[in-house]
Formats: structure tokens, sequence, C-alpha cells
């Protein structure tokens, strides 16, 4: 049961990493001169090559709602996280861990939001002839969704022993 509760926390801890860092890191689009995030944009410097020129994203609706969405999962799975080590000591034998397991979910489907909006609207933001790549963070989006889920379903399964 301990290792049980440990590949649990295990995988809560790194969606909650996965999610951290594809909301912070500068690399939801990139090109050969430019990435692009959720916050800013930066280029590279055409005087000196390996200096990166920073400013702030578009204040576009969409892309505050995929800055919300990213956000909102942070906080929904962290509190998810809070809510299993409460009710770990709290829950009564055999009681289940529904309310951390619908943090969890939607945390998943805040996830998977944010990551939509931002495949279908970002050719709004940047024009298709840039030749922009999705980077590593919005893929580590994508790949924190499955992983919410599933540890949000387990946590519905799981019932508390002795």
């Amino acid at each position: 049961m301990l290792l049980l509760l440990l590949g649990i926390i295990v995988l809560h801890v790194s969606v909650l990493v996965l999610l951290f860092v594809s909301t912070i890191v500068s690399q939801w689009l990139t090109s050969n001169v430019r990435t692009t995030d959720l916050w800013q944009n930066c280029t590279m410097g055409p005087a000196i090559p390996d200096i990166f020129h920073c400013s702030t994203s578009s204040p576009n609706e969409w892309l505050q709602s995929v800055q919300a969405m990213m956000i909102l999962s942070i906080i929904f799975s962290v509190l998810s996280l809070f809510l299993f080590f409460c009710q770990l000591f709290t829950l009564t034998k055999g009681g289940r861990f529904y309310l951390t397991g619908i943090f969890q979910i939607l945390a998943g489907l805040c996830v998977m939001s944010g990551a939509a909006i931002f495949t279908v609207r970002h050719t709004d933001w940047h024009h298709p002839s840039e030749n922009l790549s999705f980077g590593f963070t919005y893929i580590l989006a994508w790949v924190a969704l499955p992983l919410a889920l599933i540890s949000g379903v387990i946590y519905v399964i799981l019932r508390k022993r002795e």
C-alpha cells in the first residue's frame, strides 16, 4: 500500500512539474530566430545573434484565456495534492478520494482547453509563412493532460485502507 501511495504522489508531482514548465518556459512556438510562449515573444538580435530581445505577448483574448486555463490547471493540481494529504489523514477507512480526483480531473480539463485553444488560434497570432513549429513546452502541456486525467481517475477509484 505504501508503494501505491508513493507511486500516486510521484505521478501527481510529475504532472505538477510538467504544468509549471509548460506554463513558464518560453518555447510554445519556435523557429531559428524566434521563441514564443504565453507571456512573451523573444527574437534574436540582428547585431549579436546570441542575444534574445523579449517583449510581452499580444493582448489577444484567446491568448489570455490560454494563460488563464494553464494557471487554473496549476491551481487545481496544487489544491488536489493538498486535499490528498488532508484526506489521507482525515478520511475514514474505506472512504474514497473523490474531491481530490475531481480537482485533478479539472486540472486536466483546463490543460486540454488551454492547449486546444492555442492549437486552433496560434495562426491568428503568427502567420503560417513565419515557419514556426510547436516547441517542447507545448508538447509537455499535451503530455500533462493524460497524466492528470489518469491520476484523477486513480484518486476516484482509490480507497483508504489502514
